[in-house]
C-alpha cells in the first residue's frame, strides 16, 4: 500500500512559518514608519497633559480659582477669534510634536580623536607580526589604514578597549602556541594594563576578538552546594564558559554563580585530581573544600605531609579515617589504602561473577587526600624507607572500579619529586597563584586563553578537566577555623560545615591512688584478722537393708534410702587478708584431729562417716551367712 505524502503544510511548515514571521516584521516596520509623526504628536499630547496635570497639582487651592478663570477666559478668546480655533490647534500640534521628539543623545558614528590615536596605536605595534615583505597588498602595513584591520571595536568609560575584532592575515602561524603568546601578550599590554583580557581565535575566518573580563568574586564563603552525590565543586568561573549556575548565598543576598563542577565516580573520565601552586596560593583551601564536599557521601583519608596542622579541625570527625602527619603514620595508612583498594575489587569481582549487586562497603566512596607528598619522599629517603607515592598507583590506577578518588597538592618547588603514577593518571588539573605561561602549559597541557590579573588573590587559578577547555577558576574561601588570622565569619562558615565529632575529647588527666602491696609478714598487718573457728561435723547415718543372699554381690544389694543430714556450717568472713602459712597449717591439723575425736565417740551401730557405703553392705552379708 503506497504512504500518502504529508500536506504541505506539514512538510515544510517550518519555513512558512518563517517566512510568514518575515513578512509580519517587514508589515510591521513599514507601519511605524508610516504611522511615525502620528506616534510622535500622542506621545507628545501626553507628555503635555502630564505636565498640565502637574501644574495643578502643584497649584495652591486659593488660587486654583482664579487660575480656572483665566483659562476660561482664554478658551473665549480663542473661540471668538476670527480662525482662532484653526491656530490654537495647530499651535497645540507643534507643541505636542516638539514634546513627542525623540530626546536620546545621537551616538557619534565613528570613535573620537583619543579612540582613533589609541587604535592606530595598536595597529601600528602589530604590523611587524602580520606582515611580511614578499606580501604585495599587506593588511598591515605602517601607515595604512586601521579601519580595515578593526572592523569592530567598542570602549569603556574610561576610554580604554573593551572590546576589539582584529583581522589578520592568512600566513600567520595561528597554531603555534608561540606566536599566539606573543600576539597576546602585546595587546594585554597596549590595550591597557591590570585587566584580564579574554583571547578567541578564529583560525577558519581568521579573526582574533579579544574581550575584557569581569574580576571573579573572592568574597564566596564555604557552603553547602546543590550538586549530587559524586559532583565536587572546586570553584567558580566566567558565565560565557559554562552553561550551568549555582544559588549561593553571596554578598547577604542569593545570587546564580556559574561553577567549575568536577564529576567522579565509576563513569567519571578524569577520576583523580592534581593541584599546583606556590605556598600561600590556596592549595590547602582547595583539599579543605573537597574535604568537607566528599564527607557528605564517603569517608576520607588525610595525609599532610607538610606538617602544619592544616586540616586538624577534621579530626576525629565522623567519616574522618585519619589525619596523619608523620612518616610512619603515611606509610601505613597509604598501605591500607592499597589493601582496601584491591580489596573492593575483589568483592565487586566476585558479586558480579555471582551475579549480585556489589556490596554496600564498596560502593561508599573513599576519598585520598595527600597535601606536600615531596616533604614525605625526602624524610622516606632520608631514613631508608620506600616512597609513599609508591603506594599509591594502586588506588590511583584502579581506584575509579573501586570507588577511591586521590587528590594530590604539591608546590612547584617540589614538581621534580612527583611520581610517574601521579603524573599518569591525575587527568584533573588546577593550577593556583602567581604562575608564569610556561608552568599553566605545563600543569594544564595547554596555556590559558585570558591573562593573569595584577594581583592574584589566594584561591585564584586556572582547571581544566580532562580534555576541556582552561577555565578561570576563584576556590571558595575554606580557611582553617583554628587560624587566629580566620574571620569569625569564616570560621563559623567552617565549623558549621564539619560533621559531628565521633572521637570524645580527651578527659583532663587524674592522679593515680597508689596501691601499697599486701605485707607478707602478719606482724605488719595493719588490722586484726577474723579467728578460724573448728566448726564440728555431725556423723552421717545411713539406713540399710539386709537381704540374706547365698553369695556376695554388691550388684544385688538394693539401696532403699540414703538419708543425709545437713549440717549448719557457720560462715567465715570473706575478706582476704594476709594470714601467716604456720597458722594456717596448725588450724588444719587442729581441725583433723578433733574429727577423729567425734567419730571414735560415736556408737556401734552407727557406720562412721568415713567408712565407704561398700564396706558396711560387705560386713552385714558376713554376719547374715554365719548366723544362718
Amino acid at each position: 500500500m503506497a504512504r500518502r505524502p504529508l500536506p504541505r503544510i506539514l512538510s515544510n511548515g517550518s519555513a512558512q512559518i518563517a517566512r510568514s514571521r518575515e513578512l509580519a516584521r517587514t508589515a510591521a516596520d513599514s507601519a511605524t514608519d508610516v504611522l511615525h509623526p502620528l506616534i510622535t504628536l500622542s506621545r507628545g499630547l501626553g507628555r503635555l497633559a502630564a505636565a498640565g496635570r502637574h501644574k495643578w497639582a502643584d497649584t495652591p487651592k486659593d488660587k486654583r480659582g482664579p487660575l480656572l478663570f483665566l483659562a476660561a477666559s482664554v478658551v473665549l478668546v480663542v473661540a471668538l477669534a476670527p480662525y482662532g480655533p484653526l491656530l490654537a490647534a495647530i499651535a497645540l500640534m507643534a507643541a505636542a510634536a516638539w514634546h513627542g521628539r525623540d530626546r536620546a543623545p545621537a551616538q557619534p558614528e565613528g570613535p573620537d580623536e583619543s579612540q582613533a590615536q589609541r587604535l592606530r596605536s595598536l595597529y601600528e605595534s602589530l604590523v611587524p607580526y602580520f606582515s611580511v615583505p614578499e606580501d604585495p597588498a599587506p593588511l598591515f602595513d605602517h601607515g595604512g589604514d586601521w579601519e580595515k584591520a578593526f572592523p569592530q571595536h567598542d570602549f569603556d568609560d574610561t576610554g580604554r578597549v573593551a572590546h576589539l575584532v582584529i583581522r589578520y592575515p592568512a600566513y600567520f602561524p595561528d597554531g603555534e602556541a608561540g606566536a599566539r603568546a606573543r600576539i597576546e601578550q602585546l595587546l594585554a599590554t597596549k590595550a591597557g594594563r591590570g585587566r584580564e583580557y579574554h583571547f578567541a581565535w578564529d583560525e577558519e575566518a581568521n579573526q582574533l576578538t579579544v574581550g575584557v573580563l569581569a574580576p571573579l568574586p573572592t568574597g564566596i564563603a564555604a557552603q553547602r552546594f546543590v550538586t549530587t552525590p559524586g559532583e565536587t565543586v572546586l570553584g567558580f568561573t566566567d558565565a560565557s564558559e559554562v552553561h550551568r549556575t549555582l544559588p549561593l548565598g553571596y554578598g547577604g543576598e542569593q545570587r546564580d554563580v556559574p561553577p567549575v563542577v568536577w564529576r567522579t565516580g565509576i563513569r567519571s573520565t578524569e577520576p583523580h585530581l592534581l593541584v599546583m601552586g606556590r605556598p600561600g596560593s590556596g592549595t590547602s583551601t582547595l583539599l579543605r573544600s573537597v574535604a568537607l564536599q566528599a564527607l557528605q557521601y564517603g569517608d576520607v583519608l588525610i595525609v599532610e605531609g607538610g606538617g602544619t596542622g592544616e586540616y586538624a579541625c577534621l579530626t576525629g570527625r565522623d567519616g574522618v579515617l585519619g589525619v596523619e602527619c608523620g612518616l610512619t603514620g603515611a606509610l601505613a595508612s597509604l598501605e591500607w589504602a592499597a589493601h582496601e583498594t584491591e580489596r573492593r575489587l575483589i568483592a565487586a569481582n566476585r558479586a558480579r561473577q555471582a551475579g549480585h549487586p556489589p556490596p554496600d562497603d564498596t560502593r561508599r566512596p573513599l576519598w585520598i587526600l595527600l597535601d606536600r607528598p615531596g616533604a614525605l619522599t625526602h624524610l622516606a629517603a632520608a631514613e631508608g624507607r620506600g616512597d609513599p607515592q609508591s603506594l599509591l598507583q594502586v588506588p590511583l590506577r584502579h581506584g575509579r572500579a573501586a570507588q577511591v578518588t586521590v587528590v594530590v597538592a604539591e608546590g612547584f618547588d617540589n614538581a621534580d619529586v612527583l611520581g610517574d603514577a601521579v603524573r599518569q593518571h591525575t587527568r584533573a588539573r588546577v593550577v593556583l597563584g602567581p604562575v608564569t605561561p610556561e608552568q599553566s602549559a605545563w600543569v594544564l597541557g595547554v596555556p590559558p586563553h585570558t591573562t593573569a590579573p595584577a594581583q592574584v588573590p589566594p584561591g585564584r587559578g586556572y582547571a581544566r578537566l580532562g580534555d576541556g577547555p582552561v577555565h578561570r577558576l576563584q576556590v571558595p574561601a575554606t580557611p582553617d577555623p583554628y587560624d587566629d588570622a580566620t574571620s569569625e565569619a569564616d570560621r563559623q562558615a567552617v565549623l558549621a560545615l564539619l560533621p559531628a565529632r565521633t572521637t570524645p575529647a580527651t578527659a583532663e588527666p587524674t592522679e593515680p591512688v597508689p596501691v601499697e602491696p599486701a605485707p607478707r609478714d602478719t606482724e605488719t598487718v595493719p588490722r586484726e584478722t577474723a579467728p578460724v573457728e573448728a566448726v564440728p561435723v555431725p556423723a552421717r547415718t545411713f539406713a540399710v537393708e539386709v537381704v540374706p543372699v547365698k553369695s556376695f554381690s554388691p550388684e544385688a544389694v538394693p539401696l532403699r534410702t540414703v538419708p543425709v543430714e545437713a549440717a549448719s556450717v557457720k560462715r567465715v568472713p570473706t575478706e582476704k587478708v594476709p594470714v601467716d602459712r604456720a597458722e594456717v597449717e596448725k588450724a588444719q591439723t587442729e581441725k583433723a584431729q578433733t574429727e577423729k575425736a567425734q567419730t571414735e565417740k560415736a556408737p556401734a551401730e552407727t557406720v562412721p562417716a568415713k567408712t565407704s557405703l561398700a564396706k558396711a553392705v560387705a560386713a552385714d552379708a558376713v554376719a547374715a551367712e554365719s548366723t544362718t
